[in-house]
């Protein structure tokens, strides 16, 4: 890297990305704060350094809105919760910056970071570079819009449900949702811990352009921290399997049909996954609808309790009646019901782990059908299935705490405009080092989609 090496100056650097930052993103509002005067500070006090800080020297990224960092609001898009300021960094900032990576502005996510689509009361709508005809995705559809914009060379966001891997799929980037424990997580302006199930599903991560950026940078993020007590301090990189590595092509639709765009984005995955050398072999994990339904149900059953009130009382009417259609899709379990299925998590994770012995990879659809429009979750039940109500593939495996990356395949041209598509691929526990050398398979005979996006524009 060319300002490790000295080569390159960080201030050249970062100036460049602020410029960049400020012709795209009036366009975007993909970052809803600049740092543009902290961030060239710090490019300067890298400059006069006599060594390089780490392996992010100069690097320039951004970080998402509900993710504590001093000195900045901690909003999560929320209107109350703009004087929300941060009294130390989170895990996932401090371990960047210790990196080196220069921070040069914090992006959107929608209200309370749970919808599938980026727009909000405080801020506004986050745009995809692709154009009007398509969702930015969320929760970190800022991130998303922003890293294939040009706008910093990674950008942290994080993913309860779906919230790295719909913005990745809408927006044409890359990146991997870690597993569980694999990423520190805390927020020290946190007035209470988050609920059980909630600390076991979300997780930090990155958003990149191309899988190469993700096995350089997410060895940082998973660096321990002590105030996660269950962090898992592994290495990024496992042991070696045999070759060939297997991997399930799953196309489970759950009913709600496959558009074939959709199933030639993932016959690309499978046949250059297959060229690559890996063993691709079509057969389909158990129970995966099921573990996908009773997923989100018991994470709705404790958002409904614990954040709900919140919901309710500080959030807008539109994100109040999303909320009523999740709940009416995915009705909350009761009393001593939603123990009952806390408890069968174990189950589902262990018929997967079984499955994952003899297939460490799964290729899977992410969405179903092409992304959709913005604000489609707001057009009553249908909207809502199209956006989140059809998503399985994305709950399996934060209800798991199994990784799984996104990444394009295909580029169509589809209701008014081009749509990247993206397709997912999950992996062993703690195997993160799998996926994205599949990603990077992939990449090898399908270029990345930011050449086509800048190319159009």
């Amino acid at each position: 890297m060319a300002t490790r090496r000295g080569s390159l100056g960080v201030l050249d650097v970062t100036e460049a990305a602020i410029a960049q930052m400020e012709a795209a993103n009036p366009a975007l509002n993909a970052v809803v704060e600049s740092l543009a005067d902290e961030a060239l500070a710090e490019a300067a006090a890298l400059d006069r350094s006599t060594a390089p800080k780490g392996p992010l020297h100069g690097v320039p990224v951004t970080i998402k809105i509900n993710v504590d960092q001093k000195g900045h609001a901690t909003s999560n898009g929320v209107v109350a919760f703009k004087d929300v300021i941060a009294p130390e960094d989170a895990p996932v900032v401090r371990h960047l910056k210790a990196a080196g990576a220069v921070v040069i502005g914090r992006t959107n996510t929608p209200e309370f970071s749970f919808r599938a689509d980026t727009d909000n009361p405080l801020y506004g709508r986050t745009h995809n570079p692709w154009g009007p005809h398509i969702s930015a995705g969320g929760s970190s559809g800022g991130a998303g819009a922003a890293v294939m914009a040009g706008i910093g060379a990674l950008a942290h966001g994080n993913d309860i449900g779906g919230s790295l891997r719909f913005p990745a799929s809408a927006n044409g980037a890359v990146t991997v949702k870690p597993g569980l424990g694999r990423v520190p997580a805390f927020n020290p302006s946190q007035t209470a811990e988050r609920g059980l199930l909630a600390q076991l599903m979300s997780v930090q991560g990155l958003i990149a352009r191309n899988a190469s950026d993700l096995h350089f940078s997410m060895p940082i993020l998973i660096a321990p921290d002590p105030r996660d007590p269950f962090h898992v301090p592994m290495p990024w990189r496992g042991t070696p399997l045999a070759s060939p590595i297997r991997v399930a092509v799953a196309r489970d639709d759950f009913g709600f049909g496959m558009h074939p765009v959709m199933a030639t984005a993932l016959d690309n995955a499978a046949s250059a996954l297959s060229d690559a050398g890996y063993a691709v072999e079509e057969i389909e994990p158990p129970l995966t609808q099921e573990t996908g339904e009773v997923g989100y149900r018991t994470l709705l059953s404790e958002v409904r309790e614990l954040l709900g009130p919140d919901i309710r009382k500080f959030g807008s009417s539109e994100i109040n009646t999303i909320f009523d259609e999740y709940y009416s899709q995915f009705p909350p379990y009761e009393g001593t019901e939603f123990l009952r299925m806390l408890a069968k998590r174990t189950y589902y994770a262990r018929q997967w782990a079984l499955f994952l012995d003899d297939y460490p990879l799964v290729l899977t659809p992410f969405l179903l059908k092409p992304f959709f429009s913005p604000g489609r979750d707001v057009e009553g039940p249908e909207g809502v299935r199209d956006a989140l109500g059809c998503s399985h593939w994305s709950f399996i495996m934060n209800f798991l705490g199994l990784p799984a990356g996104n990444l394009p395949t295909h580029i169509a041209e589809i209701d008014g405009g081009p749509r990247p598509f993206g397709v997912q691929i999950a992996g062993r526990r703690w195997r993160e080092d799998l996926i994205v050398d599949a990603m990077q398979a992939v990449e090898a005979r399908i270029p990345p989609a930011c050449t086509t996006l800048w190319a159009r524009n």
